[in-house]
């Protein structure tokens, strides 16, 4: 137990009871703890250096866009690390566990119907994916509903081309009941069709990738879709595309008309905690790395926010409309997105901050005066009792005289600055006065005793 000053007996406080500072230490370690996780909030980015993304395929579209992401987020000391996948399904389904380990990841429009519960949100529309169907045979295919009893090959599973074909295949009639639908990759259905052994395949990617090279090069016949604006009622996720005459080779005049191809778009799609400061340096990226044309878009196209899959990210929204942010082109991403984002919490931290700062002074002066304020107190309880006892006993007298002068040693102990000097001195005036007062009410005793 602490030790208490006697002369404070008066106006003496309690002392803290263990509920009481087991209390305290309770409330200091939350308090410390929120400090704690404020600030890691704060400062997260500046120690994050990788960015785990999901792509597909090795040898896939996305795993290219991947690899062309890497060197530019590296210059901001951001390492891409690239997981492969089977495709567009495997995506969401890592990046819609809340507990994996996958942040970014490339998503094919129209594969999955998300929920808002999924957190996931849209950075950008990045590219089309054209949807090519191949096919051998003298007869001339231009509708899905064609290919009824044939041998098709649908892509993979968890790829978002299988679910796409399937969709279409469906609209045209066309189900495993009265078909031989099969989940084959990219190579081996090019290999089937060169066999004999399918008659169609589905096959999704660019048109200068090595297989869609491969395969507008062949003897293969490649479908045009003269029902694309229909399907694209139906299918809203879609868009059509022109693939134009010749494209594929001037010289040979490959192919010799052109070609409407339904199209889906890549979504780069991100868990909604990823810090938006690495937002928008995955914005810039894209940025880079589909901001030219190609054979379906001008330039300047991609990447964009014309999707409705999934949410879009506040980040990505106002990344389109000012471009990145005034402060991120001069202090560190972290910091720049720190201060933007919590402008409206900062902006009244700041005025109670300056509030604080006035108010200190006060607040030491305050406290330094409280030392003597307390004794003050004792002065006047004393005091009080004094002109309250008419006829003090001896003893009375002898206590009263006791304490007054306890209370005026400790005064003599009081460390005060300097500019106090003056109030320590009235304090001293003001036990000289209750001193007089007990003095001549001793007299007062010793007379009447007389």
């Amino acid at each position: 137990m602490p030790r208490h000053n006697p002369a404070l007996h008066r106006n003496e406080k309690r002392p803290m009871t263990p509920g009481r500072r087991r209390l305290l230490i309770a409330g200091v370690i939350v308090l410390i703890a929120a400090f704690g996780w404020g600030l890691w909030v704060i400062l997260e980015p500046a120690f994050r250096h990788t960015i785990v993304i999901t792509t597909g395929a090795d040898n896939g579209i996305y795993r290219g866009f991947a690899d062309r992401y890497a060197p530019i987020l590296k210059r901001d000391g951001i390492k891409l690390d690239i997981r492969s996948s089977s495709g567009s399904s495997e995506n969401y389904q890592r990046l819609n566990d809340p507990d994996s380990e996958y942040e970014v990841g490339f998503i094919q429009s129209g594969t999955t119907s998300p929920k808002e519960s999924d957190h996931l949100q849209t950075i950008a529309a990045v590219s089309y994916e054209p949807i090519w169907v191949f096919y051998r045979g003298d007869s001339t295919i231009t509708r899905l509903a064609q290919l009824r009893g044939k041998r098709v090959s649908v892509g993979v599973p968890g790829s978002g081309l299988l679910n796409v074909a399937q969709v279409l295949l469906g609209y045209s009639g066309i189900t495993r009941d009265n078909t031989k639908l099969l989940e084959m990759d990219a190579v081996k259905s090019y290999q089937a069709l060169e066999n004999g052994q399918l008659d169609a395949a589905f096959f999704i990617g660019r048109p200068d990738a090595p297989m869609q090279t491969t395969l507008l090069n062949s003897d293969l016949k490649l479908m045009s879709f003269v029902q694309a604006d229909a399907l694209i009622q139906k299918f809203p996720s879609l868009s059509k595309v022109i693939f134009p005459r010749a494209a594929t080779s001037i010289v040979n005049d490959l192919p010799q008309a052109d070609v409407t191809l339904l199209a889906a778009t890549a979504l780069l799609v991100a868990k909604d905690t990823l810090h938006p400061a690495l937002v928008y340096l995955l914005l810039d990226a894209a940025k880079t790395v589909h901001g030219g044309e190609d054979y379906f878009t001008p330039l300047g196209v991609f990447p964009n926010l014309n999707t409705a899959d999934f949410p879009v990210s506040e980040e990505s929204e106002r990344y389109f409309k000012t471009g990145r942010p005034f402060l991120q082109r001069y202090l560190p991403f972290w910091l720049a997105s720190f201060i933007e984002r919590r402008l409206l919490i900062l902006l009244p931290f700041m005025a109670l901050l300056l509030g604080l700062l006035q108010a200190l002074p006060r607040m030491a002066e305050a406290r330094i005066k409280k030392r003597l304020v307390v004794w003050y107190r004792e002065i006047k309880a004393l005091e009080d009792e004094i002109w309250k006892t008419s006829h003090p006993t001896p003893d009375q007298v002898a206590q009263w005289q006791d304490e007054i002068e306890h209370i005026d040693a400790n005064a003599n102990q009081i460390r005060m600055p300097q500019r106090y000097f003056q109030d320590v001195y009235a304090l001293k005036q003001a036990i000289a006065v209750v001193r007089n007062r007990i003095s001549r009410v001793a007299d007062q005793a010793t007379t009447g005793a007389a």
